[in-house]
């Protein structure tokens, strides 16, 4: 079972119980992915809110996932990844804005 998250990243696990609308995954890990780096994060136990549920679908464990091209990393160095992501993202966006003032195409 997976859920693809908001910010490229989704949780997956082998076990889920249905209460009611709501999700309970048991043994779940988020896998983050940025650029051509992952990592598998375990979460342990979590809970997803049925209002929060939009599709659950089924993964074949056998087939490979991922593309070759892809690197497992630690947690440390994803958590680094991101940060010079967003912190690139802030960086052009600002740029983007002082452009736009300074009326520079």
């Amino acid at each position: 079972m997976s859920r693809i998250g908001h910010d490229d990243s989704f949780l997956y696990t082998s076990l889920a119980t249905y209460l009611g609308t709501s999700i309970v995954l048991e043994g779940a890990c988020e896998r983050v992915i940025v650029g051509d780096l992952y990592c598998d994060i375990p979460l342990g136990l979590n809970i997803i809110r049925g209002e929060n549920v939009v599709l659950i679908g089924e993964m074949d464990m056998e087939k490979e996932e991922l593309p070759s091209h892809m690197t497992a990393v630690s947690t440390v160095e994803i958590k680094r990844a991101q940060k010079a992501e967003r912190d690139a993202t802030y960086l052009k966006g600002s740029m983007k804005n002082i452009m736009e003032f300074l009326d520079i195409d």
